[in-house]
């Protein structure tokens, strides 16, 4: 298409991220981390090709769009988080890899995009009667000086009711927040506790990297730690569900049952249960015995969310201990029309079909 401008240098994040990366991780920090929106060679010759300098902010931007699901055509993959330049190359990549993309190409563009964080669309995982936080990131940019957010599939500008721009360095601790989540969900903890310990001296007050660092310590049996992190995160984070949760299991496992059913108690008065809660609350039911109490709250994280995955494979938990088989079989369909990669809830298919007639 149209060579570059020549007389235009890129914004560069980068650059302005050396010395917080220096001053958080010591002067070796580029032997384990990247700047996950950094512009390789390779890509910016692509961007040189296929997108002109030249035009109004709205004809780059639509350019910039074009190019990432026109030309490269990006598709929709959950993991692995990538930076702006694998998710070039593979041409695959979740919400946050597209907008490492979008970013590091819109700027080679003489744009502004940035890192929006949603507060009213989380993600979360639950495994192991513990919640891993991953925090759900969308593209912003300025327009001809109207904000409008881009997120993936469609990649139309999106309208949310709780929405907060972040800066580079706080991006940044959510890419390797996303790293360690995965690798605590692929129980590997070492890489977990690798990228969660970057994660959190990158950004000290990131709620969501501070609770996946407590599950880590969890899943380590450090519990007496985990909880230390918890309490610590709490005083940042008052009304964070998942560290609320999490913090419960830790006193549970400390034997601190009245701590823990203080806290139970706490969520339920001040309305903030999520979905992980009312499971949380459910699984604990079954292993008492009660299915009809787990039934009912099993029901009440359905109401919350019925397009959560472990919503569905904790309604098979349920049926499955009392024997109703096609129930069971309906919500295990339900949670891999979800999400096909699900491993409990393809377990549970397993278990099924072994048992079907």
């Amino acid at each position: 298409m149209t060579t570059a401008c020549t007389g235009y240098v890129p914004f560069s994040g980068t650059q302005v991220l050396t010395s917080e990366f220096e001053r958080r991780l010591g002067t070796t920090w580029s032997e384990d981390v990247v700047v996950p929106f950094a512009v390789t060679d390779h890509l910016r010759a692509a961007i040189d090709q296929r997108i002109s300098p030249a035009g109004s902010e709205s004809r780059r931007r639509d350019a910039v769009l074009d190019f990432i699901f026109g030309w490269v055509n990006l598709e929709y993959a959950l993991t692995p988080t990538r930076t702006a330049t694998e998710t070039f190359d593979a041409r695959l990549g979740n919400c946050l890899s597209f907008v490492n993309l979008f970013v590091a190409v819109g700027r080679e563009r003489r744009l502004n995009p940035f890192f929006v964080e949603v507060e009213d669309y989380q993600r979360w995982n639950y495994q192991e009667g513990v919640v891993i936080s991953r925090g759900h990131i969308v593209g912003g940019m300025y327009v001809n000086g109207e904000m409008a957010t881009y997120d993936f599939l469609p990649y139309r500008p999106k309208s949310y009711r709780d929405f907060e721009p972040i800066t580079d360095l706080a991006a940044t601790g959510h890419y390797y927040n996303n790293l360690g989540a995965e690798a605590l969900m692929a129980n590997e903890l070492d890489a977990a506790e690798k990228w969660l310990n970057i994660a959190v001296r990158l950004t000290p007050d990131f709620d969501k990297a501070i609770n996946n660092r407590g599950v880590l310590l969890l899943r380590r049996s450090r519990v007496e730690e985990a909880a230390r992190v918890y309490e610590e995160g709490l005083d940042l984070h008052p009304q964070s569900v998942p560290l609320m949760t999490n913090l419960v299991r830790a006193y549970q496992l400390l034997g601190m049952h009245d701590r823990a059913g203080v806290l139970l108690d706490t969520l339920e008065e001040l309305n903030l249960a999520s979905p992980f809660f009312y499971i949380y609350r459910g699984d604990a039911a079954l292993a008492a015995g009660d299915s009809v109490l787990a039934l009912d709250y099993m029901r009440r994280a359905l109401r919350a969310d019925p397009e959560l995955p472990e919503v569905h494979v904790g309604l098979v938990r349920v049926y499955l201990s009392t024997g109703k088989m096609r129930e069971a079989r309906h919500h295990v369909e339900r949670a891999l029309r979800l999400d096909a990669t699900h491993d409990e809830a393809r377990k549970y298919a397993a278990l099924l079909d072994r048992q079907a007639p």
